[in-house]
């Protein structure tokens, strides 16, 4: 399910590593650019508009030690780039640094480039090659495109163009063993410790050389048969799936989380800037079973038991809102499916609600009244909690989620996606009082907030230095923009402490995991006299477990669904379902 060509990129046996391009590296490809293609080169702004963009797909190679993780350090030595439109890969650039060419390279990267644009939807691809060009049509030749015709003086210096189409390349690439050389064969590898694997994008992908879950691996099978192992009852299992991660929980009449499993998606969706909705549901449904299957079997290990089936449980439960809507179908047809085939209760969880009951989560004392903070990429609430089941939202942003300006700020730095573990990182380092955010609306009267105006004034802040020739210095920028916005959550929390005279104040959601927005909030705990729960930082991001804590309590209720149910986009954290 994770593709770690993200976060742990390593040279195969040729010194060479495969990396979707960011904008720490686009000075180099420009450079390469104007070594390799010559009057057609793009300029370095050229490059970096591409970054980004939705439907465009950017990869570069690296020249690494294959015993060490990619450094940033590591050299430039090839470019590949592409744009999706109306289900055709258009090849935009593709450029190997002259010293290493014939390693394959070219291969690799129009590989990498077709694979991100099939998940956006590519079927075929077309290119421009010019007609000089014998060695480039050669490799086009044997990646099966075709010559469909010229383009009279497409070149700035007067040469034509051959129009060439094709399927989408699909050859194993870079995600061999370390030490394994790629064979020129598709679906084969070879050298010390190599394994034979399917053609890439075929029946096999990175993940499974990985060891991960095969696509399409068996789901447990449903029995009627018991081993005879008493447990604590009720015995539920739950699916999250309202954004890019697949998770599924079990937890028992106790309370107790038996198991909780996370498959992720970020390393796909780094690659645009941000979450893509189509390629989150199809994700899901790639990893869905694999991951059903672990929860089921580490519950099984937990409890004692050699095997744990979906007849030994008591209900199936699901996030069913809110969250994108193609991603929680996903969930919500397999647990559906799980409860009618198991003849089992079927329980649908708001995801918000989930968020509150993450405090439970290694805190089992937790309980209501309190103020609940919920940051994420896609929310920003204060909610008042008087009890289980009975909220009132006091305030929301009226723009942006904090989550979602963290990426907008990264991402305007160049550091990547996700935004908040490297500005996070960054921001440990810099000064906070350095640069004078705005604090949008710290003295409103209410309790709403707005993330807009500060991600514009940081993206206004970052293009003045750039326009002045000045470097950037990020952990500045990065300190500075998270002391704008810990403070304005921090201010309205404690005003709402202060009308609500709850007794606990506690976080939930992805930013809950922010290190100086933690502190902040112990600080003003310990200042105000209340109790500070936080959910573990395991906990603060989209998971199973907290569904799974919902899920026991409506068990409990008789909150049942009927199989009808549908997933839903929006759903308000105060109406009861």
């Amino acid at each position: 399910m994770n593709d770690t060509a993200i976060a742990n990129a390593r040279a195969n046996g040729e010194g060479i590593a495969y990396k979707p391009l960011d904008a720490r590296h686009v000075a180099e490809v420009a450079a390469l650019e104007a070594a390799v293609m010559g009057t057609d080169a793009w300029s370095e702004a050229l490059v970096a508009d591409e970054l980004g963009r939705a439907d465009r797909v950017w990869w570069a190679a690296y020249a690494a030690d294959p015993k060490m993780p990619l450094s940033a350090e590591a050299p430039l030595v090839g470019y590949a780039g592409g744009w999706v439109v109306d289900g055709d890969l258009q090849i935009l650039k593709v450029g190997v640094d002259p010293a290493w060419r014939r390693h394959g390279i070219a291969r690799v990267l129009l590989a990498r480039v077709a694979d991100d644009a099939r998940n956006l939807g590519a079927r075929t691809s077309s290119l421009e090659v010019r007609t000089g060009n014998a060695g480039a049509q050669a490799l086009y030749a044997a990646l099966g495109y075709e010559a469909l015709g010229r383009r009279p003086r497409y070149y700035s210096d007067g040469e034509d163009a051959l129009i060439m189409q094709g399927p989408l390349p699909t050859i194993t690439l870079a995600a061999v063993p370390n030490g394994a050389v790629a064979d020129a064969r598709p679906g084969h590898v070879s050298g010390p410790g190599a394994t034979e694997v399917a053609p890439y994008g075929e029946d096999a992908s990175d993940d499974d050389v990985a060891g991960e879950p095969r696509r399409g691996a068996s789901c447990a099978a449903l029995g009627r048969e018991s081993d005879g192992v008493t447990v604590r009852r009720p015995l539920i299992l739950a699916i999250e799936s309202s954004c890019d991660e697949t998770a599924a929980a079990v937890i028992d009449g106790g309370e107790v989380l038996r198991s909780d499993v996370v498959a992720t998606q970020v390393d796909f969706h780094a690659r645009f800037g941000g979450v893509v909705p189509e390629i989150a549901s199809r994700k899901h449904i790639e990893a869905i079973c694999g991951v059903c299957d672990e929860a089921l079997d580490v519950a099984a290990a937990s409890l004692g038991r050699s095997r744990l089936r979906w007849r030994d449980l008591d209900a199936a439960a699901v996030t069913y809102a809110p969250g994108l809507v193609g991603a929680l179908v996903v969930g919500v047809a397999f647990a559906k499916g799980a409860a009618w085939g198991a003849d089992i209760p079927f329980i649908v969880v708001n995801h918000l609600e989930g968020h509150l009951y993450a405090n439970k989560i290694g805190r089992p004392d937790f309980a209501p009244p309190a103020v609940v903070s919920l940051v994420s990429g896609g929310n920003t609430l204060l909610v008042h909690m008087a009890d289980w089941g009975d909220y009132r939202v006091l305030g929301a942003t009226i723009d942006d989620a904090v989550g979602e300006a963290f990426d907008k700020v990264a991402k305007a730095l160049g550091l990547g996606y996700p935004g908040g573990p490297v500005v996070s990182k960054f921001a440990a380092e810099g000064d906070p009082d350095a640069i004078p955010f705005p604090r949008a609306m710290l003295h409103s009267g209410d309790l709403r907030f707005s993330l807009s105006g500060l991600k514009t004034a940081v993206v206004t802040y970052i293009n003045n230095e750039r326009a002045a020739g000045r470097e950037l210095n990020v952990p500045d920028i990065c300190a500075s923009f998270t002391a704008a916005v810990v403070d304005v959550q921090v201010a309205k929390a404690r005003t709402a402490l202060r009308e609500t005279g709850a007794p606990t104040f506690c976080l939930g959601g992805g930013v809950a995991a922010n290190p100086t927005l933690r502190a902040a909030y112990e600080q003003m705990c310990a200042e105000e006299g209340v109790r500070l729960v936080m959910p573990p930082l395991a906990s603060c991001g989209d998971n199973a477990g907290m569904i799974a804590e919902v899920a026991l309590d409506r068990y409990r209720a008789g909150a049942f669904s009927p199989l009808s149910t549908d997933a839903l986009a929006h759903g308000d954290l105060e109406v009861p379902y």
